[in-house]
């Protein structure tokens, strides 16, 4: 795919100027995927990429450049330096010079000494930096996710014990912060390209890449399931990665359908209190498992898995004793007769 191809019918309506000389077959793949899905990347709206150096930011940093004029975004790039390994500073001072070359705005936020130093705490770090910079930009956050780290997110999840909600993992887009849904959004539009994808646009366009070491690194989960793990399954069964994100993918549009049905369903078991327990006890396990889940969530409660919920479902079936349960985030549930109610956690927790 050389990177002098021009599209045949790469123009939006109206659209008077010719395509670059950059234009290729990946761009125009990626350029119908958003004509497709005119809300994964709205024209005009204000873009924050987060791009690490890799393989996958890389390809879209540079696909979004070159679309940037049909789609009309801001485009800014925001690179955060883990301080993982002794080159994490010289990859972000080159990317930085790269991206200077080019005229593409850039900030690097370096994270303070022994803050990252798990997965979790990474990228804790990572979210929290890019919603202020995204708050700054009035702009919403661009990851470079495929759909082979969506098949990783996916066995993840099955593993560590999920409902619903974690096997449509990675969707589309989402709020980048829960607690804010109409503030800054987190956007994916590579989940229809593979990690092979984002490897053949680098190569065929010629795009630096600065390898993480950390990347192969067994002590992260997500370095095993894509070390050891899924090249099995792509053994065993060629193309189980793309299957397994096109799941997660039908799983997040089947919990979109039944979050509007569970809202609707919810309305008439509302009180003053919270919920009449005794309705939502004579209600098949399943459902009544679901529309909790739905209510928690509502009220701002998170972490919840499939394990504790089952738990929760089965002190609500009619006949249970009252009682209560400590729940993650220092919230507690409590039952008692007909009511069901939930106290918030205490102030500063």
């Amino acid at each position: 795919m050389g990177t002098g191809q021009r599209s045949p019918d790469s123009h939006t309506v109206g659209e008077q100027r010719p395509l670059a000389l950059a234009w290729s077959p990946w761009h125009d793949r990626l350029h119908r995927r958003l004509q497709q899905h005119p809300l994964l990347l709205p024209d005009g709206q204000p873009l924050l990429l987060a791009v690490s150096g890799g393989q996958d930011s890389m390809a879209l940093l540079v696909l979004l450049q070159e679309l940037q004029r049909l789609h009309h975004w801001p485009l800014n790039i925001w690179h955060g330096d883990h301080g993982w390994h002794p080159g994490s500073a010289a990859i972000a001072a080159d990317l930085k010079s790269w991206c200077q070359q080019r005229d593409l705005p850039i900030q690097v936020d370096q994270a303070p000494q022994n803050s990252t130093t798990s997965e979790a705490s990474a990228r804790q770090w990572r979210y929290s930096q890019l919603q202020q910079r995204a708050g700054q930009l009035s702009a919403d956050v661009v990851t470079g996710h495929t759909a082979s780290d969506r098949a990783e997110t996916l066995l993840l999840q099955l593993a560590r014990g999920t409902d619903l909600a974690g096997l449509g993992a990675l969707r589309p887009v989402r709020p980048l912060c829960n607690d804010s849904p109409d503030a800054a959004q987190l956007r994916r539009p590579l989940l229809g390209f593979s990690r092979a994808d984002t490897a053949a646009v680098c190569r065929d366009l010629a795009i630096p890449i600065w390898q993480d070491p950390s990347n192969q690194s067994a002590a992260f989960a997500r370095n095993r399931i894509r070390a050891e793990v899924l090249p099995v399954l792509e053994q065993l069964h060629p193309g189980s990665s793309q299957r397994m994100a096109n799941l997660a993918e039908r799983t997040s549009q089947l919990q979109d359908t039944q979050q509007e049905l569970s809202q609707l369903a919810l309305e008439p078991l509302r009180t003053s209190t919270g919920l009449d327990r005794r309705r939502l006890g004579a209600l098949q396990p399943s459902t009544r498992r679901q529309l909790l889940a739905v209510w928690l969530v509502e009220q701002g409660v998170s972490g919840l898995n499939a394990a504790l919920l089952e738990q929760l479902s089965e002190h609500l079936v009619l006949g249970a004793a009252g009682g209560g349960c400590d729940l993650p985030g220092g919230w507690r549930l409590q039952w008692q007769g007909d009511n069901l109610s939930l106290r918030p956690p205490a102030t500063g927790h």
